[in-house]
């Protein structure tokens, strides 16, 4: 079977962990080819022209030869300046990367996606507050791999939400209902005020939770430690 050639193609690293001597395993999110695993030979040590951009959050031009999970890296380049992202905004960021790892699909195009992950971490390096664009890459995940929500709704109204059956209206003074301004805010990305927030998260996370089916994420349980230590 002839081996697979990629050449020069945008992509990030999402994820690195040691491989024998001076080498690395990537997890790699990239524009044509989705996410993938790549043997990156030599890439540790102090001598290693490819360490310093072998790093999560750098825009990067990548070339590989192989097929399946045993592909090989040929090649890396940089794709602009790194990101400039803020200590304080490292984790979420690293959020984005596990929310990739854990729901998409080994080796299924997601080019749209790759450019709404490019967009929120630029969001991430330019933004006081990293909620907004966390929102909106969470809204679009879901599109991207079949569970978008379905935010129809009418403004003067009030819904519930349950991943089983989606949005269905109930009494406003229900508990835990969501006003229709808010959803169709969250519809339009216009996520500009505190209340809007609270519900884009809400909503958000019961859809994702749905998606993960029980599996944790190690970003939300870290980012949980680091504020209680915060609040102690």
């Amino acid at each position: 079977m002839q081996r697979e050639r990629v050449t020069l193609e945008p992509a990030f690293v999402l994820h690195h962990r040691e491989y024998r001597d001076t080498s690395r395993i990537l997890d790699v999110f990239s524009s044509r080819h989705g996410r993938l695993t790549l043997f990156a030979r030599g890439a540790r040590g102090p001598k290693s022209k490819l360490a310093p951009l072998l790093m999560p959050f750098r825009p990067l031009f990548l070339s590989w030869t192989g097929r399946g999970d045993a592909a090989q890296l040929a090649g890396a380049e940089p794709d602009g300046e790194a990101l400039p992202l803020a200590q304080k905004h490292l984790m979420s960021a690293f959020y984005l990367n596990e929310l990739i790892i854990s729901l998409t699909t080994r080796h299924d195009p997601q080019t749209q996606l790759f450019d709404d992950y490019a967009r929120a971490l630029r969001r991430l390096s330019t933004d006081a507050q990293p909620e907004p664009a966390l929102r909106v890459f969470e809204k679009r995940l879901l599109e991207s791999i079949g569970y978008g929500l379905e935010l129809d709704v009418a403004a003067d109204c009030h819904y519930q939400f349950a991943p089983s059956q989606g949005l269905y209206e109930v009494r406003e003074d229900a508990a835990g209902a969501y006003s229709g301004r808010t959803l169709l805010a969250l519809r339009e990305e216009s996520l500009d005020d505190a209340q809007t927030l609270d519900v884009a998260r809400r909503v958000l996370r019961q859809a994702l939770d749905h998606c993960l089916e029980g599996r944790e994420l190690r970003t939300r349980n870290v980012a949980r430690s680091m504020a209680r230590r915060g609040n102690a």
